[in-house]
């Protein structure tokens, strides 16, 4: 061997030991399913996990797959994570979470879930899942008649409001919404969008029935769409209603809801129990106890709606 290469071969080998020792052995190793890249609860998990001491490269190995707005991908995309072998799988969504479900079936899955985890067939229960899924749910359903009555107190003289829905997101929220609108005399026009395909004929059926309003029901397909809805209401000139803070920050008249990404950063704590040896089925789902109302004053000015003192002192947040 020349000195030359002989110098090389044993400054790579004396490196060797410092590159093995920089890469710890058994790292855990996450999947994530998403809805769309842009999904910013993702970011909130990843604080939480970055709290409690994980780094991603150093002490954590994160795959990530996209189904980027379209739900026929997403069973192809948690097949390929199951394929990885990771030690948890996170599925964000209440559009995601039961497709993660159906696939992943050994491997531990973590969940953020604006839907009903019981009636998706996540868990057999909130209080013992009892499979191999656990999480975070943001149930929105029980707000439904709430978010009504906010909207006829700082509305009253709407009368038909049109339900902006999904029925593949499976929640109690639009029979809740129906007996809620009877109590307070509204139409409730059902207006169904089950692909994102779907929001231009709907905003025709919205203006079809005369719809004077617009309740959002909250999933990632309505957040992938948040601009293209609030602008179909701003150009209708008609209040709209949703859940979290989304809505109103981006020109909707009001939202009511849990504060969803101080929720999903609760769902590193099941990452992490998990990874410690933790079994999912004994780890009750988290419910929010928080409910944040958030009114967009410079929208209501212009809609020309007087927001009741009653409403403003009640708010979490006035945004001008």
């Amino acid at each position: 061997m020349r000195r030359r290469e002989f110098i090389t071969f044993a400054g790579a080998a004396a490196a060797l030991p410092f590159v093995a020792s920089a890469q710890p052995k058994n790292i855990p190793r996450l999947g994530v399913l998403l809805y769309s890249q842009s999904d910013p609860q993702m970011g909130a998990v990843r604080r939480g996990l970055n709290e409690l001491g994980y780094v991603e490269g150093r002490n954590i190995v994160i795959e990530y797959r996209y189904a980027e707005g379209r739900l026929d991908r997403l069973p192809i995309l948690a097949g390929q994570l199951v394929g990885l072998q990771p030690n948890v799988i996170l599925a964000i969504g209440g559009d995601v979470s039961p497709i993660a479900k159906k696939v992943v079936e050994k491997i531990p899955l973590v969940f953020v879930s604006s839907a009903d985890p019981e009636q998706l067939g996540l868990v057999e229960s909130l209080r013992r899942p009892g499979g191999n899924a656990t999480g975070v749910t943001l149930l929105q359903d029980v707000l439904a008649s709430k978010r009504l009555e906010l909207l006829k107190e700082a509305a009253p003289k709407i009368s038909k409001v049109a339900f902006l829905w999904n029925p593949d997101h499976r929640d109690n929220e639009e029979r809740t919404a129906q007996l809620a609108s009877q109590a307070l005399d509204l139409q409730l026009h059902l207006v169904e969008v089950r692909s994102t395909d779907d929001f231009d004929s709907a905003f025709r059926a919205a203006n079809d029935a005369g719809s004077d309003s617009i309740y959002v029901v909250t999933s990632r397909q309505t957040r992938l769409n948040i601009k293209r809805i609030v602008q179909f209401a701003t150009a209708n000139r008609i209040p709209l209603a949703g859940g979290f803070g989304d809505w109103a920050k981006e020109g909707g008249l009001f939202s009511y809801g849990p504060d969803a990404i101080a929720m999903s950063s609760r769902a590193a704590n099941y990452i992490d129990k998990i990874f410690k040896g933790a079994n999912p089925a004994d780890l009750p789902v988290e419910q929010p106890s928080k409910f944040e109302l958030i009114i967009n004053l410079t929208t209501a000015k212009a809609l020309g709606l007087t927001i009741p003192y009653s409403l403003l002192s009640r708010a979490d947040q006035l945004i001008e």
